[in-house]
């Protein structure tokens, strides 16, 4: 894992990802139908066990979290993901840059949506978003 200036620990997710420790997973922005055909979800369906048809939650060794369906919705997924990684502490969750890419939100829109997730130590999340969290 990299190190940033403003989170000093190893709870950066890397800027690639191509596979995964056994208790290790991967997590990425997905629309509300499950259908992941494009840049991380199609990733998560290629290599890490995402489900076609599954729009949110744990899938193989993947975790979808709507990004396409609203801000709002997206933020209220992200908290159902903090939630279920404060309750599998047993994992490591690599969060992806989330509502960054085919979705079309910056990364100033998605990362305080993961404030939540400051102090949950089993999850990592982007440089960006932690260069916005401080």
């Amino acid at each position: 894992m990299e190190k940033s200036p403003n989170n000093p620990g190893t709870r950066i997710t890397p800027d690639m990802i191509t596979r995964l420790a056994p208790n290790e997973v991967f997590v990425f922005g997905s629309n509300g139908q499950g259908l992941h055909y494009g840049g991380a979800a199609r990733t998560a369906v290629r290599y890490f066990g995402a489900i076609m048809g599954q729009g949110n939650g744990l899938q193989g060794n993947s975790y979808g979290i709507n990004s396409m369906s609203g801000l709002g919705v997206m933020g209220e997924r992200v908290k159902e993901f903090c939630e279920f990684a404060k309750a599998h502490p047993e994992k490591r969750f690599l969060v992806t840059e989330i509502g960054c890419g085919i979705a079309g939100y910056s990364v100033s829109e998605v990362a305080p949506l993961f404030e939540c997730c400051r102090d949950v130590e089993n999850v990592t999340l982007p440089a960006s978003f932690w260069d916005l969290l401080g």
